[in-house]
């Protein structure tokens, strides 16, 4: 999908020396020139990734267990705040410990083997994640959006042995598992509440299989054992290009794809976030950020976890800064509000119409917000204007668009402070270890054509670096198709400008991007020619304030077949995720326009339509 990292302001120690402060802050080529020199935090090598002789950061931690391990360092600071319920670094590491152990010995989990999690944002959800990592094994993150059937398929096609779920999503994967043959256990979590307030937890049983063993349901707290202060990570060796995550991305076809993301993939992002952060910071005052002071960044997660936005580039990042993550139910811009002064967040963002609806609330003239210094965003268009927006509500926030993909482990591009407010249309330059390039869209080689350098030459995105996948779980046609010698492929329409900022043109792909999720039109035009009425129907984006854009769908019917429009939206709610439902009708008496190859002319459908009346589910 197309997803997009967040910036933050904090790095490990050790980034080396700046200049004397007496100086003039640094362009950005200084600046990059300044990180990156041999000796530096940010110096740069060259190694062969699957064969592919590629640029990483040399420091980068070797593999995400490495992490996990670093941030004992901040054991009696705060991690994860969720609702009323804290939990420091150091306890957190004691229950992953526990669990990893436990996977290992319990349930044979082994270097590998993948271990789903099928929850919203919780603090549960961190844990499993972290413990799988410790194990060895592959965490398979599904979107807790996703209807039963499809989570059962991303179940099974990811092979998982043990699935992390919460109440919502138990209920939903149940009647599926005796199609479900390498599940060995389902852990539970609850958010139910008793009579204080806290959180109850589940009961222990089991989800029967048609002449099988029944699957057991584990508790979560259970499952993680006696987490004691002297508990060790198992013991197990892990390379730094060995799998770590699988992230299902839907396609133009077919069924979702599983992103393979090494560990390598996910450190590179760490690093390219650090790299933004600190050449920011040296731009601003000359300096190189010392965050070795003491201060602790809160960041409020308002994106899901299972996107690479919120994992790799949130979730990661603060377990290696030392920042505390503080976790919403749901989205609720008062909340945000509420939360930003309580827990003096220093960092917020999402996708853009979260943006908008925090700055547009009633409340925020009644909350202090003074401790936000980075407002992040991406994974929708942002309107311009709201580079000034932010920057009049706060004084000194600076704002951060950021351009990346499932498939390049959440950042690539980052446009932040005054280059953001220079550039608004921007998504910003490429990290250091990342290469672009324009091609053009009839071009078939497995290299990008060397090119002049043209400003104003648009043509599909493609993207080399440490931060790429490796590709898709067992579909080497679909990665043939989008990977060539350590290219990725974006299906994006792009230009990149003089400076080396990179400019989202248009999407290649038949998608639409609903507030920050991806709608593959092709899966929900399939879902409504399912429908015995339809006889024809094209799927566009129809743009809205809030998500960017929402679904629209045109539709022409068979002969005497009548159907409205909250009966469509019904039935495609019953096959699909919530946010894949068409939110506009318009029921057509004649052929939709087709090309001579047979394919709907949609921009001509979406330039004659929107300007007509539509209808819509009640």
């Amino acid at each position: 999908m197309a997803d997009t990292a967040e910036h933050h302001d904090g790095m490990p120690d050790g980034a080396g020396d700046g200049p004397d402060s007496s100086e003039a802050p640094p362009t950005l080529a200084e600046a990059v020139a300044i990180l990156t020199a041999p000796g530096q935090m940010f110096e740069m090598d060259e190694q062969a990734i699957r064969g592919v002789p590629t640029r990483v950061w040399k420091s980068a931690p070797d593999n995400l267990r490495t992490v996990l391990e670093l941030s004992t360092l901040h054991a009696e600071r705060d991690f994860l705040v969720y609702e009323d319920e804290r939990t420091t670094f150091g306890e957190h590491f004691r229950i992953v410990a526990s669990l990893a152990n436990e996977l290992v010995t319990r349930y044979g989990i082994r270097k590998g083997d993948r271990v789903a999690i099928a929850m919203r944002n919780l603090p549960e959800w961190v844990m499993a994640f972290w413990a799988t990592i410790a194990a060895g094994a592959v965490v398979v993150p599904l979107n807790a959006w996703w209807t039963g059937p499809e989570l059962a398929y991303g179940l099974s096609d990811s092979g998982s042995s043990v699935v992390f779920v919460d109440d919502e999503r138990a209920r939903r994967i149940a009647p599926h598992v005796g199609d479900l043959p390498d599940l060995r256990a389902v852990v539970l979590t609850s958010e139910e509440q008793g009579d204080d307030g806290s959180r109850r937890p589940p009961s222990a049983g089991t989800f029967p299989r048609d002449g099988g063993e029944p699957v057991p349901v584990v508790p979560f707290f259970d499952a993680v054992g006696t987490p004691g202060d002297g508990v060790t990570l198992p013991e197990v060796a892990i390379a730094p290009d060995d799998d770590a995550t699988i992230f299902y991305t839907s396609g133009t076809t077919g069924r979702p794809k599983g992103a393979v993301g090494t560990h390598r993939n996910s450190v590179s992002n760490l690093m390219n976030l650090f790299f933004v952060s600190t050449a920011g910071t040296l731009r601003r005052t000359a300096q190189v950020a010392d965050v070795s002071s003491g201060t602790q960044n809160a960041n409020l997660l308002s994106v899901p976890l299972f996107h690479a936005t919120g994992c790799h580039a949130i979730l990661v990042s603060n377990t290696a800064a030392g920042g505390k993550l503080v976790m919403m139910h749901h989205f609720d811009p008062e909340r945000a509000l509420e939360l930003i002064e309580r827990e003096r967040i220093t960092i917020f963002g999402g996708v853009p119409a979260m943006v908008m609806q925090v700055l547009d609330s009633p409340d925020f003239d009644k909350r202090d917000t003074s401790s936000v210094r980075s407002i992040s965003y991406g994974g929708a268009p942002a309107p311009p204007d709201l580079v000034r927006r932010i920057k009049e509500h706060f004084p000194v926030g600076s704002p951060a668009n950021g351009y990346g993909l499932t498939e390049t482990s959440a950042m690539t591009t980052m446009n932040s402070g005054d280059d953001y407010v220079r550039k608004p249309d921007s998504v910003g330059p490429p990290a250091p270890v990342c290469d672009v390039a324009v091609v053009p869209e009839d071009f078939d080689g497995e290299e990008p054509p060397d090119l002049p350098t043209d400003p104003e030459r648009v043509g599909e995105l493609w993207i080399k670096g440490p931060n790429v996948v490796r590709g898709y779980w067992n579909r080497p046609e679909d990665t043939a198709r989008s990977f060539s010698r350590g290219w990725l492929h974006t299906g994006d329409v792009a230009r990149v400008d003089e400076e080396g900022y990179v400019y989202i043109v248009d999407r290649a792909k038949d998608m639409i991007i609903r507030g920050g999720e991806n709608v593959y039109c092709v899966e929900v035009e399939a879902a409504l020619f399912e429908h015995p009425a339809v006889a024809d129907c094209a799927v566009i984006g129809v743009p809205d304030r809030v998500l960017g854009e929402e679904v629209g769908a045109i539709v022409v019917l068979r002969p005497g077949a009548e159907v409205d429009a909250e009966e469509l939206a019904r039935f495609v709610g019953e096959r699909l995720a919530a946010f894949n439902v068409p939110k506009r009708f318009w029921f057509r008496s004649e052929p939709l326009p087709r090309n001579p190859a047979g394919k709907v002319l949609k921009r001509e459908l979406r330039t004659e339509l929107l300007a007509e009346p539509a209808s819509g589910p009640a």
